[in-house]
């Protein structure tokens, strides 16, 4: 009989079971891991000395890099929780409570990196001296201490007093009762037991896999004035359904309030591309509404961060300990947009006020308004709240022990119950989650429950209602036509400087609709029409050169062949519901004739073709940023043999033939050859001299400067994965 079982949970995820040494190993931990062992009851309920908890893993197996296929593929917050609270190791007096800690497997940097931002999972902020680095004053920096303390009964505890841990290298090292392990090369593992061994790849491929836990239908969103569309009122444990969530559209644009696990899969489900993302408000930092921040990350834009100076700081602390990354280089990926707390923001006609609300680490409910038909119409989204009777637990008259004020517990209670046209409200449950009956005499128009994975008891319905996902509450629709709009905006960046008249012409063409999974255009046809994404994403796939890219609104496909009269070299299909303005191609050969812009289109075509074959630049990058970027390029041309010195310091460079060998201290690490790109880390954090290169052939290669790149937060993400792969191989 096996000792040793290994299954498959997902791709470059396991379960290993060696029931004999009591070792039950999670290898690989992205977002929704949990729920991915629940739903293959490899999690399931149990029952000891007359209590029920849950089983599941004792241990994680991290992998060697903290970025995998574009998304974090170690977030060990959730797993751990499970292990604490779920199977009960943490809580006194249980059955399963033995003295065993849960354990973090894997490279020093990686537990390192996990054992600091668990951290901050469980407590954000950790004194009155970060809280007022972050703008508050000292009395309320007291305040907010003292709130937290009580969350924590008392004691902020290290994060080494929790967990265990095993640094895995080339040697076997014991996990615990015999089972060892050790690393045979980047991300692969073998476990060995009892005269067995299995070997684990944590590797995950490239390409689309979005990995969900639980199946999502395509649905066809409006584009409202103002409007509430419901992408989530699951919780961190819902194997059926995302976590708690919303998306709010203000005048057709798209914003979201958090970005929970596997966040891409839903957006992909709702067709809005990641491009079409205005900007985030972030409640807090727990990984059920920060996880899926990574796919914010992956645009051709910087993408409005919205958060109170207290959140925001609580939120950058946890993201720069996943990424090894200063604090201050995150603003490389996203456009920081403070907010001041208790008070109405204005953000061009849609106004926010923030609040803060008790949680065991910074958090702001949100209200939103804009005024309408002589009245302001609001909505309220109460994420991560604390219950009336758990507040009321943690009032004190004592103002330096932990807890609140009776002022406080009072003004929180009366601004959660404030009247609005719709609110969204958490009822998880427990120390740290709301109470539906807390509700049950609230006056707003409607009450939406959320942040359970328990259906809805009939006292709850009473109460509240539900949303199942891609339903949208529209507050005030929309008679301007805004994806006529959009398209104007697009149409207008790409032909700078283009007579206005012209534009208009190319926008008096029909907006079409396209169904999931449909070819817009074949490989080998020659375009009847031009295609303008207006909403939704694209697939754009050539399989015998390996390319595979992503177009997202703003993007144009057909463009060269339909002005040619060419085959496509590639085939155009659609992921979700797109929307998209079609132009004839005679009517647009036309227009770029009448324009004299035919040169440049085919300039601009011929390096959109480079930079689309390589990984780092063809995907969701429109053509108005491929375009700024193919202009900066530089070209530099090589014989066999030589060195390359004296390369621009801050630059990155594409090579497009030849091979070129890379080297450090004279040892040659690895070969690249065309579509692939080197010299990042002088990009990515200044350094220079790390590396030296040599051509192998005659080759040409493209110096791309940093200047071009800095503000495209996709490209920066990029080589930030490859840079972390290289360094671990």
């Amino acid at each position: 009989m096996e000792k040793i079982k290994l299954t498959e949970v997902i791709k470059g995820v396991y379960w290993l079971e060696i029931p004999e040494a009591e070792v039950y190993v999670l290898c690989g931990c992205p977002e929704d891991a949990t729920k991915h062992l629940m739903r293959l009851r490899l999690i399931v309920p149990t029952t000891k000395d007359g209590v029920t908890f849950e089983t599941g893993p004792n241990a994680i197996l991290l992998s060697d890099v903290a970025l995998q296929n574009g998304k974090f593929c170690n977030l060990a917050e959730f797993p751990v929780l499970q292990m604490l609270y779920r199977q009960g190791m943490l809580i006194p007096g249980h059955p399963n409570n033995t003295g065993m800690k849960p354990m973090l497997i894997g490279a020093r940097d990686q537990i390192d990196a996990q054992m600091q931002y668990i951290y901050r999972g469980n407590y954000g902020l950790i004194s009155k001296e970060e809280i007022i680095a972050a703008g508050e004053t000292p009395e309320r920096a007291e305040m907010i201490m003292r709130m937290k303390l009580k969350f924590a009964f008392g004691r902020i505890l290290p994060t080494e007093e929790l967990l265990d841990h095993r640094i895995v290298e080339d040697e076997p090292v014991e996990i615990r009762n015999g089972v060892s392990i050790r690393r045979l090369r980047v991300n692969v593992f073998v476990v060995s037991y009892g005269g067995e061994e299995v070997t684990i790849d944590l590797t995950v491929k490239r390409g689309r896999n979005d990995r969900s836990a639980y199946p999502l239908g395509f649905q066809s969103i409006p584009r409202d004035y103002f409007s509430i569309i419901h992408s989530g009122q699951g919780d961190g444990w819902d194997i059926n359904r995302p976590c708690m969530a919303s998306i709010l559209v203000y005048q057709g644009k798209f914003y979201l309030i958090d970005a929970g696990p596997n966040i891409s899969y839903s957006l992909t489900a709702l067709g809005i591309g990641v491009n079409e993302i205005e900007g985030i408000f972030h409640t807090h930092c727990h990984d059920d509404h920060f996880a899926g921040i990574t796919s914010l990350m992956r645009t051709d834009k910087r993408i409005k961060y919205y958060a109170t100076p207290l959140v925001r700081a609580s939120v950058f602390k946890k993201l720069s300990a996943l990424l090894s990354m200063d604090e201050d280089q995150l603003s490389n990926f996203f456009e920081i947009k403070d907010l001041e707390f208790d008070t109405w923001n204005n953000l061009g006609g849609l106004e926010v006020y923030p609040f803060l609300s008790p949680h065991p680490v910074e958090t702001s409910a949100f209200f939103y308004r804009t005024f309408w038909e002589s009245r302001y119409i609001t909505y309220a989204h109460l994420a991560d709240i604390s219950s009336f009777a758990v507040m009321e637990n943690m009032v004190t008259d004592d103002d330096s022990a932990p807890g609140i004020s009776h002022h406080i517990y009072e003004s929180t209670r009366e601004t959660y119950l404030s009247p609005v046209d719709l609110k969204k409200v958490d009822i998880g449950g427990g120390m740290i989650h709301g109470e539906v009956e807390d509700f049950k005499d609230d006056k707003s128009d409607k009450i939406v429950l959320a942040h359970r994975s328990e259906p809805l008891t009939n006292q709850q319905k009473e109460i509240g209602s539900s949303a199942p996902f891609g339903i949208v509450d529209t507050l005030v629709p929309d008679t301007s036509g805004n994806l006529r709009r959009f398209s104007f905006d697009f149409l207008h960046a790409y032909f700078q400087g283009m007579e206005r008249h012209y534009l208009r012409t190319l926008l008096n063409n029909p907006i079409v609709e396209f169904i999931p999974g449909t070819i817009i255009l074949r490989k080998g046809q020659v375009p009847e029409d031009i295609f303008l994404i207006v909403t939704g994403t694209v697939e754009k796939i050539r399989s015998e050169d390996d390319v595979y890219n992503i177009i997202s609104a703003g993007g144009l496909i057909g463009e060269f062949t339909g002005i040619h009269g060419l085959p496509s070299t590639s085939a155009y299909r659609t992921v979700n519901f797109v929307r998209a303005l079609r132009i004839t191609s005679q009517a647009y050969r036309e227009l770029i004739e009448k324009n004299g812009l035919g040169d440049v289109i085919d300039q601009r075509a011929a390096i959109r073709e480079i930079l689309e074959r390589t990984w780092l630049f063809g995907e969701t990058v429109s053509p108005p940023v491929q375009n700024r970027i193919g202009e900066a390029m530089i070209p530099h041309e090589y014989g066999t043999g030589e060195t390359l010195d004296g390369l621009p310091a801050d630059a990155i460079f594409v090579i497009e033939s030849g091979k070129i060998e890379r080297a450090r201290d004279g040892e040659v690490i690895d070969v690249m050859g065309p579509r692939q790109f080197f010299a990042e880390e002088q990009v990515l954090f200044g350094t220079t001299g790390e590396f030296s290169y040599r051509t192998m052939e005659p080759c040409r290669i493209y110096e791309v400067p940093g200047t071009v790149i800095n503000d495209v937060p996709i490209v920066m993400w990029k080589m930030l994965e490859a840079y972390e792969l290289r360094g671990a191989a």
